[in-house]
């Protein structure tokens, strides 16, 4: 049997104090082992519901005319449509781009998107827009227990950080699309793949996902438990990351999938696992994959200093062997980590001589 990710499942969903202390130490072992956390899907925080409304309006994107999609193209607030192969997420390894398309929401005021959106899902921006504010409150959610977990003084350090109010930020609410193998004539899917090794850019990502979806070709493939995710260990092995892990395949939906991102280990002094991840073809090769990020960010003007943590002061960071090197102090301030992030993995949106050195 193939090795799986051992990644903890944790119910968030209680609100009596008691719980959520523990809640709150169980969500900092795993960020601090695995970077990544399945987060029980109860339906509480972000309704099932709405979860599936945000794939039926994905793949209605998706399908909509070339020409409307093109009228979206991604520009360099990192806000549109991106085509196939036009990000690379892994440039120093990749031979090509990656096998996906891409849609990125920025901010919505009044419910109204301040981007071009295609004319196939303009009647959906509230529900876009409500989507978004779900998974924007979760993340916050979220932040306040790392900060109760790790005894931060005070306790809304993260969440304060991420409030709107306090100024703009780089959170993106991405819709992804992954074509079957067999309509990627060009592939080779032992060396190419549907998203290069990278580490999340921002401080955590939300990953909604659901089984693959068989192409006509393929029959009965598709409907096992893998979708082609998989993390780097501390190994240096690749494992697969499942959809629905042990114990919750007769959930009602698929758990959410948390990781923490490159500014959460920056702010932390890499005591949080800013995990290395990437999307290959699965072993059939047959089968669409449809998924849904959100990734959270900071306020903008947001110091990147180490947290007022007695445990974070105390954590020795890595020195040599395993480690990210996008989790390095390189700068000083959030939105200087997304654009040098977004300027190595855009390579067509910027000049040569704007992309920084590695």
């Amino acid at each position: 049997m193939t090795q799986v990710a051992k990644i903890p499942v944790i119910d968030i969903a209680s609100e009596n104090e008691q719980d959520q202390v523990r809640i709150a130490k169980e969500l900092v072992e795993a960020a601090i082992e695995h970077g990544f956390i399945y987060i029980k899907n109860t339906g509480k925080d972000i309704p099932i519901e709405a979860v599936e409304e945000a794939f039926d309006l994905s793949k209605k994107l998706f399908d909509s005319p070339l020409d409307e999609k093109q009228k979206c193209t991604i520009q360099q607030n990192n806000r549109g449509w991106s085509a196939m192969q036009y990000e690379t997420l892994d440039p120093s390894n990749q031979r090509v781009g990656d096998y996906k398309e891409a849609f990125n929401f920025g901010e919505f005021q009044n419910s109204q998107a301040q981007q071009p959106l295609p004319a196939s899902i303009t009647p959906h921006e509230s529900e876009i827009s409500h989507f978004r504010d779900q998974c924007h409150n979760l993340c916050l959610k979220i932040n306040t227990l790392l900060g109760i977990g790790l005894e931060v003084d005070p306790p809304s350090f993260f969440t304060t950080a991420h409030l709107r109010e306090n100024g703009p930020s780089g959170t993106i609410l991405r819709w992804l699309y992954y074509p079957p193998q067999s309509s990627t004539d060009a592939s080779d899917a032992e060396k190419d793949v549907r998203a290069g090794a990278h580490s999340d850019y921002g401080s955590m990502t939300l990953l909604f996902r659901r089984p693959l979806l068989p192409s006509p070709s393929a029959g009965s493939a598709g409907k096992g438990g893998g979708d082609g995710l998989e993390i780097l260990t501390k190994q240096n092995e690749w494992v697969p990351v499942p959809v629905s892990p042990p114990g919750t395949e007769s959930d009602p939906s698929p758990p959410i999938l948390l990781n923490i991102g490159d500014l959460l280990s920056y702010w932390t002094n890499g005591l949080l696992r800013s995990t290395v991840h990437r999307v290959v073809f699965p072993g059939t090769g047959g089968e669409a994959r449809y998924s849904i990020a959100f990734f959270c960010h900071p306020v903008s003007s947001t110091p990147l200093l180490p947290v007022p943590s007695e445990r974070v002061k105390s954590f020795v960071p890595i020195t040599g062997g395993e480690k990210n090197p996008y989790a390095e102090r390189k700068v000083l301030t959030a939105d200087e980590h997304l654009q040098m992030r977004l300027r190595a993995s855009y390579l067509t949106l910027y000049n040569d001589k704007d992309i920084p050195e590695s």
